[in-house]
């Protein structure tokens, strides 16, 4: 037999019923979820959209500053590298390129592999002609900011239900120890048996 939409709404709004058995706690403790279960879905959400958009930000203005230039190979390459941070096809190696001053300037950066002195390689430079990595692309910054989102939502989500966590162990404890106390008032009369 199916379940009436009225009884259903009665079972789960029960903490906020009139009941002579519900405590002050029960109250808190209703309140309380209520809250928690708000800042997780609505919290989480903001979260996790300000901290994407303040990433996706942050790549663009990356974007905006870095630029490509033609810099010359100043040492020979070797033919292959063992890639213990990244991809085996680049390695280190000293330039020489013009910064957006007119000034020569040299610095390592990672270059292709098997490359000759001299060669023309392009580099990354920020806007004072520094060396820089290579920006982050459209595609990979939507998928990065998304992740450091949904990160940033989950943080906070772990951070919400474990407070709350803690606010109804208190709880709990609380009406634990009432409880005792209660019982050491009652338990006395009941300890007398007939018969």
């Amino acid at each position: 037999m199916r379940e009436g939409k009225s009884a259903r709404r009665r079972r789960w709004l029960w903490r906020w019923r009139s009941n002579p058995l519900r405590r002050h706690d029960d109250i808190v403790e209703a309140w309380l979820v209520l809250a928690v279960w708000t800042l997780v879905v609505l919290g989480g959400a903001v979260a996790g959209l300000v901290t994407a958009h303040a990433a996706d930000e942050v790549f663009a203005r990356q974007r905006a500053e870095r630029h490509p230039v033609r810099a010359v190979l100043l040492a020979d390459t070797p033919a292959s590298t063992l890639a213990t941070w990244g991809r085996g096809d680049r390695a280190w190696a000293t330039v020489r390129w013009t910064a957006p001053d007119g000034t020569t300037r040299t610095g390592r950066t990672l270059v292709g592999t098997d490359l000759a002195a001299g060669a023309s390689v392009t580099i990354w430079q920020d806007q004072h002609g520094g060396l820089t990595d290579r920006p982050t692309d459209r595609t990979e910054a939507s998928l990065e900011a998304g992740f450091v989102g949904a990160g940033a939502a989950l943080a906070l989500t772990g951070a919400v239900v474990g407070a709350g966590a803690v606010v109804r162990w208190r709880l709990d404890r609380r009406r634990i120890d009432e409880w005792g106390r209660e019982w050491a008032l009652v338990g006395p009369r009941w300890g007398h048996k007939t018969g």
